[in-house]
């Protein structure tokens, strides 16, 4: 049924839970993996050597962060046997990020998770899952923690 299977991830323990669960189901589906990381791009534009340290700064720190959450998914892939291909792109929108690399890599399943925020919360932080649920043209599955 499911062929390619997007796994969105911000390195968190609660996105590992939606791993664990896209794994499974890629390996019961025959299905390869796709894990995805969204870096923020840099949230100052400055003049200036010291913009551009800082730029490189946090471009560092962003793609060490990225690398040790696609190779945590990377790993869980490996001990169910499921194919793996990881990137990390950068985008001004986090779910817009998302969206594009489903519809790019042909994936046919969103599995994300979701920290299940209700109410003011919900509404003042807003919600990437909440947004590709909306957006996505494909089936997206939410792993609640």
């Amino acid at each position: 049924m499911f062929k390619k299977i997007l796994v969105p991830t911000d390195g968190s323990a609660l996105a590992q839970k939606a791993v664990a669960t896209a794994a499974g189901l890629a390996k019961s589906q025959g299905a390869q993996i796709v894990g995805v990381y969204v870096i923020d791009p840099f949230p100052y534009i400055g003049i200036g050597d010291a913009s551009a340290a800082g730029l490189q700064a946090y471009l560092a720190e962003a793609k060490n962060a990225a690398g040790q959450a696609l190779d945590a998914i990377a790993q869980v892939c490996k001990a169910e046997g499921v194919p793996f291909a990881g990137d990390t792109i950068e985008r001004n929108v986090v779910y817009e990020g998302v969206i594009e690399t489903a519809e790019a890599e042909g994936c046919d399943l969103i599995v994300m998770a979701s920290h299940g925020r209700q109410g003011v919360k919900a509404l003042i932080l807003g919600s990437v899952a909440q947004k590709v649920l909306t957006h996505a043209k494909v089936p997206v599955l939410i792993v609640k923690g």
